[in-house]
């Protein structure tokens, strides 16, 4: 082969794989159907915290509302569940988790779900630095479980999380 159909060559192979991309994932890029009206998630994710009727109201509105998240900003994002579970809601976040809502493992300390938080825990250790929605810790989703998450709250403690809430 001689070096200027070589070079042409690798070239074109070059182009190709370049182009390749975004002809195989570009077309999925797009999403299927409308976007939630923004004011309806902001307004479930409030009602999420602790307005029960509303939440079940809007859902029956926009079950997609259900996976909704709203961003307040500065990368605090939240779902209703979260809101549920930083307030230590329990009725809000089982009625949620009932419904298939995506869930986290502050929910779940908040819940007092021992059996599943420790283990992930003792596996990721450094997760125990992770900040939930507006920078409340697992010690605060702890408090907020009340004697359900007394387990945890103790571990936590034990852990040596000593704050409630962190900068963003």
């Amino acid at each position: 082969m001689k070096r200027k159909s070589f070079l042409q060559h690798v070239a074109l192979s070059t182009g190709s794989i370049a182009i390749m991309p975004s002809l195989v994932y570009g077309r999925n890029i797009k999403p299927e159907g409308n976007p939630l009206p923004a004011e309806k998630v902001k307004e479930f994710v409030i009602a999420g915290h602790a307005k029960f009727d509303s939440v079940k109201q809007l859902l029956t509105e926009f079950p997609t509302l259900l996976y909704a998240t709203w961003d307040w900003g500065n990368g605090d994002f939240e779902t209703a569940l979260e809101g549920a579970g930083h307030m230590g809601n329990k009725e809000i976040a089982n009625y949620l988790i009932s419904l298939g809502a995506r869930t986290n493992l502050f929910v779940l300390t908040m819940l007092g779900k021992t059996q599943i938080v420790k283990p992930f825990l003792d596996t990721y250790p450094q997760y125990l630095n992770a900040r939930g929605p507006h920078g409340f810790t697992f010690l605060h989703h702890a408090q907020k479980g009340g004697d359900d998450a007394k387990e945890l709250f103790d571990y936590f403690q034990a852990k040596g999380i000593k704050e409630m809430k962190v900068t963003l």
